[in-house]
């Protein structure tokens, strides 16, 4: 099965999503090659000391929405890693559902560029984010493994 129709299955909740989707409660909505849509419900259970949706949640779902439009673009025995994240806030989020859209901007044979727009129920852009992933090659059981 390739790295898309897993996603698509997570989408339609065939097979489990990440474990963390699970914790916090996102969902791919949407998928398609070298681009993957999330939604999360931001309450109160998310929020920081200073009553707003915790930045980290934000970064999570980026990371989620680019981390699986680039890994949608991969052969079968090819996993990937993030080395580089970028977010910009650009407004506090109390309650909302929100809708993280990643997708590819440039990649090339090892290194991916791609961006994330999140926006609120109004279609507001929330946040921004960049993230440079890099792929690891020869992995066919599609989990990195811990070298001891």
């Amino acid at each position: 099965m390739s790295h898309l129709e897993r996603i698509k299955k997570m989408m339609t909740g065939e097979i489990p999503g990440a474990p963390v989707a699970q914790v916090l409660g996102f969902k791919v909505v949407e998928a398609e090659e070298g681009r993957v849509v999330i939604e999360i419900e931001a309450s109160e259970r998310l929020h920081n000391p200073m009553g707003t949706l915790h930045g980290g949640i934000l970064g999570d779902i980026a990371d989620a929405a680019m981390g699986l439009s680039f890994i949608s673009t991969l052969a079968e025995d090819e996993l990937f890693t993030t080395v580089e994240l970028k977010l910009n806030f650009l407004k506090p989020i109390f309650e909302s559902k929100l809708r993280a859209e990643g997708q590819i901007i440039k990649k090339g044979g090892t290194i991916g560029l791609l961006e994330c727009h999140i926006y609120d129920e109004k279609k507001s852009l929330v946040a921004h984010s960049t993230s440079t992933c890099m792929v690891l090659k020869g992995n066919s059981n599609h989990k990195r493994e811990r070298k001891v």
